[in-house]
């Protein structure tokens, strides 16, 4: 099989049940994955596998009931939460480590990050609305109010979604960035029209994002594969439909998260 060549921050690997995404900046932090079409989910024996490829148990498991808006999920130590409960949000984040975040996407932009000072890490899904929300910028801020978590510490890692040569929009979508108060200048980076049609660039827009909310430009990586583009290995809402299966983004939060609040730092 050809695989589509991403980034040069990121690799394939061959997991038991086909081949995932790894991020190497991240990977030195927290072991995480972007799956592919080739693991079926949200099936439970796809999120035992998924799960297990980052060493964890499906007990270990957090998400949420994704929105498409900027509420995030906090799972503070003390508070692990129950493996049933999936409250509404598009972003999950932990201290707790051993927990392993994770959301779905088919299309829309899978997002993890890891605090290297904390341990602290995060799962966040952002389709256009979610965007147009910043839930990137109110993960990040979460973070920081639940867990000291400086932005300049953060790594993050943008996997597999429509790209912005792919992705055909209305004129009512810039309506309603202007509405949430996006600047001009974010609008114009953002849109494009080309042969007369209107393109966003949610890739652009979300680590533009995540840069205003204090990341380092050079922490923020991004895969640069389109799921519409490759269907052949993504799940793209926008080719199959109601068919579409759907991909994970998966982050197990690390041991230093627990090394760490607990003053263990050697």
């Amino acid at each position: 099989m050809n695989l589509p060549v991403p980034d040069p921050a990121f690799r394939w690997t061959v997991e038991p049940w086909g081949h995932a995404l790894r991020c190497a900046p991240l990977e030195a932090l927290a072991q995480h994955l972007f799956t592919s079409k080739q693991l079926q989910l949200p099936a439970p024996e796809g999120w035992r596998a998924a799960v297990g490829s980052v060493g964890g148990s499906p007990g270990q498991l957090r998400r949420v009931k994704q929105t498409h808006g900027n509420a995030v999920r906090v799972l503070s130590r003390g508070e692990a939460g129950s493996v049933d409960a999936t409250p509404d949000g598009d972003a999950v984040v932990s201290n707790i480590a051993g927990l392993v975040l994770a959301v779905l996407v088919a299309d829309c932009v899978p997002m993890l990050v890891a605090d290297r000072a904390t341990g602290a890490a995060g799962a966040i899904h952002a389709g256009w609305r979610g965007t147009c929300a910043r839930i990137g910028p109110a993960a990040v801020a979460t973070m920081r109010r639940e867990f000291g978590t400086d932005p300049a510490d953060l790594v993050a890692a943008i996997g597999p979604s429509i790209g912005p040569d792919d992705y055909e929009v209305g004129e009512a979508l810039i309506d309603a960035f202007q509405q949430a108060g996006h600047g001009a200048g974010d609008l114009a980076r953002w849109f494009s029209r080309r042969g007369g049609r209107l393109r966003l660039d949610l890739w652009s827009a979300n680590r533009d994002q995540l840069i205003d909310a204090g990341l380092r430009s050079e922490n923020v990586f991004t895969c640069g594969l389109s799921t519409l583009a490759h269907v052949e290995m993504f799940d793209s809402y926008r080719a199959a439909g109601d068919r579409a299966g759907r991909m994970a983004a998966v982050i197990a939060v690390p041991s230093t998260a627990t090394e760490v609040m607990l003053g263990r730092t050697d």
